[in-house]
C-alpha cells in the first residue's frame, strides 16, 4: 500500500498543470542542495580545527550553542518547510486502514531536505571527533541523540503548523527566553550545555531524546488519525454569521466596497486574524535595536524602524491577491477595475502602518530620535514598500486557506524569484540611504534621504499604480489557473 501511495504521489506531481515549472524549480533546488551540502561538510570538518586553534574544546563549544542551533532550525522549518499533504478524501471510501494513510503522510517527512542537510555537518564532525581520539561509544550516543533532536524538530514543526495553541505557546516561550538572555537576566545555555555534554559523557542519557522522538511521532500520528473523518476533521466548520454593514464606508464608492470586504475578511478568518497578531510582534522588534544595552550597528536602526511600523505590510500585504483566492475567479468575471482593487489594499496597508506608528509611540522612552527613526520608516513603508508588496503580489500565485493559521509567517509554497527580487529594495535601499547619511557625518541626513524616498514614492503613486495594474492584467490568467490547483 505504501508503494501505491508513492505511485499516486508521482502521478499527482507529473500531471499537475505546473509540472514544467516544478521541474525547473526542483533543478534549481538540486543545485542549492548540492551547494549547501558542500558548505555543511566543510563546516563539519573545519569547525573542529578552528575551535582547537582558539584553545577551545570543540565538542564543549558546539554543545553550548546547540540550543540556538535547534531553535533556529525550528524557526526556519516553520517559515519554509512544506508540510506534505496527501489527498485523503478519496482514500477514506476505500478499504485502506486509516493508520496506513497517516503513517505514510507523517512518515514521508523523514526524507525532507530540512532533515537530511544536518547530516552533512554532524556526521563529518563526529568522524573528526573519532579521528582525534574521542570515545567511540560516547560519540555514537551523542550523534544518535542529535539525529533524534533533528527529527523532534521535524514533528514539532508538523504540530506547531497545525495546532494553533501550540504555535502561540512556542512563540511565547521563545520571546521570554530570548528576552531574558538578551538583557542578561538568565542564560539558559549554562544549563542546556550540561545536557548536551551528558549525551556524550553519560551513556544512557541519549535515550531521553530518542524516547521524546517516539512520543512526538505518536502524538502527531494520533492527532491526524483522530481528525481523519469526512464529517469531522475534514469538514468545513461554519460559524454563525454576524451582520456587519459598515455603511459609513459607502461614501467612498467602489473603494469603500473593497475596504468593507477586506475588513470582514480580517475579522472573520483565522489566517487573517493571525496576521494582526504577528503585526503586534513586529512592534517589539525595535527593542532589539533601540535599547541602551544594544551593540548593533547604527545603520541597522533604520531597518528596525521599517519593521516596527510595517508589520501588517509584511504579513498581510505580501499575499495580495492570495487573500481573495477562494473567489478570485468570480471576481475577475465582474466589471471590477483593477486600480480600485489595488487602491483599496494600499489604503488598508497605509491605515495599518499609521496605527502601528502611533502605537509605537512608547519608543519615545528611548528618546525622540528613536521614534523619529520609526516615523521615517513608516513614511518609507507608505511611499515605497507598499508599492513593492502590491507589485510582488502579482507574482505570488499560491491560494490561501483562510480557515487555517498554518504558515503565519508566509506561505511556504509561495517562493517566487520575481517576488524575492522585489524584497531587496524594501531593505537594501533604506539601509543604503541611511548609510550615506552616516558617512556624511550626520545620521539625520540619512533619515532625511529615507523619508525623501518615501515622499517621492507617494508623489508618483498614480503612475506606479498604472504599472502595477498593467502587471496584474498580464498575470491575470496565470493567477486564475494557479488558484484552481488544489494539490
Amino acid at each position: 500500500m505504501i508503494k501505491k501511495f508513492i505511485y499516486l504521489e508521482w502521478k499527482s506531481f507529473s500531471r499537475s498543470a505546473s509540472f514544467g515549472v516544478n521541474v525547473a524549480l526542483k533543478i534549481v533546488i538540486a543545485f542549492l542542495v548540492a551547494y549547501f551540502a558542500v558548505v555543511f561538510i566543510a563546516l563539519g570538518v573545519g569547525v573542529f580545527y578552528l575551535l582547537k586553534d582558539m584553545n577551545l574544546d570543540p565538542l564543549l563549544s558546539i554543545n553550548k550553542f546547540l540550543l540556538y542551533y535547534f531553535l533556529f532550525d525550528l524557526v526556519i522549518r516553520l517559515l519554509m518547510q512544506a508540510i506534505p499533504v496527501l489527498n485523503i478524501k478519496p482514500l477514506l471510501t476505500l478499504a485502506i486502514q486509516k493508520k496506513t494513510i497517516v503513517h505514510f503522510s507523517v512518515g514521508k517527512t523523514a526524507l525532507s531536505f530540512f532533515n537530511i542537510i544536518h547530516a552533512f555537518f554532524f556526521i563529518p564532525f563526529a568522524i573528526i571527533l573519532l579521528i582525534e581520539g574521542y570515545d567511540i561509544i560516547g560519540v555514537i550516543f551523542w550523534l544518535s541523540a542529535i539525529v533524534s533532536l533533528i527529527y523532534i524538530n521535524n514533528f514539532l514543526n508538523i504540530l506547531l503548523s497545525n495546532i494553533d495553541k501550540l504555535f502561540v505557546i512556542f512563540l511565547g516561550i521563545i520571546a521570554v527566553l530570548g528576552g531574558l538572555q538578551y538583557y542578561n537576566f538568565f542564560n539558559i545555555t549554562n544549563y542546556t550545555v550540561l545536557f548536551f555534554n551528558g549525551l556524550y559523557n553519560m551513556k544512557g542519557l541519549f535515550l531521553v531524546p530518542v524516547l521524546v522522538l517516539i512520543g512526538l511521532y505518536y502524538v502527531a500520528f494520533k492527532y491526524f488519525k483522530n481528525n481523519l473523518y469526512l464529517d469531522a476533521g475534514l469538514s468545513d466548520k461554519h460559524d454563525i454569521a454576524a451582520t456587519e454593514n459598515l455603511t459609513w464606508l459607502n461614501q467612498f464608492g467602489t473603494l469603500g466596497t473593497f475596504l468593507k470586504n477586506d475588513i470582514k475578511l480580517i475579522k472573520r478568518n483565522k489566517r487573517s486574524k493571525m496576521t494582526i497578531i504577528m503585526s503586534l510582534f513586529f512592534l517589539l522588534y525595535g527593542l532589539l535595536f533601540f535599547s541602551a544595552n544594544t551593540h548593533q550597528q547604527p545603520v541597522m536602526q533604520i531597518l528596525a524602524g521599517i519593521f516596527v511600523s510595517g508589520g501588517f505590510l509584511f504579513t498581510f500585504g505580501q499575499f495580495v491577491p492570495s487573500w481573495d483566492s477562494s473567489y478570485y475567479q468570480l471576481m475577475m468575471t465582474q466589471n471590477i477595475p483593477y486600480k480600485g482593487y489595488i487602491t483599496s489594499k494600499w489604503w488598508l496597508i497605509v491605515i495599518a502602518t499609521v496605527v502601528s506608528t502611533i502605537i509605537a509611540s512608547f519608543y519615545l522612552y528611548f528618546g525622540w530620535k528613536v521614534y523619529l527613526t520609526i516615523v521615517v520608516g513608516a513614511i518609507y513603508n507608505i511611499g515605497v514598500n507598499s508599492h513593492l508588496v502590491l507589485l510582488g503580489g502579482a507574482f505570488t500565485k499560491t491560494p490561501i486557506d483562510l480557515t487555517s493559521t498554518s504558515g503565519a509567517f508566509g506561505d511556504k509554497k509561495a517562493f517566487n524569484v520575481n517576488a524575492m527580487l522585489l524584497t531587496l529594495p524594501k531593505m537594501l535601499l533604506p539601509l543604503g540611504l541611511y548609510w550615506i547619511g552616516i558617512r556624511l557625518g550626520n545620521p539625520n541626513i540619512g533619515l532625511a534621504l529615507v523619508a525623501l524616498a518615501g515622499i517621492i514614492g507617494f508623489a508618483f503613486k498614480d503612475k506606479v499604480f498604472l504599472l502595477i495594474e498593467k502587471r496584474y492584467k498580464i498575470e491575470k490568467y496565470s493567477t486564475i489557473s494557479a488558484y484552481k490547483q488544489k494539490n
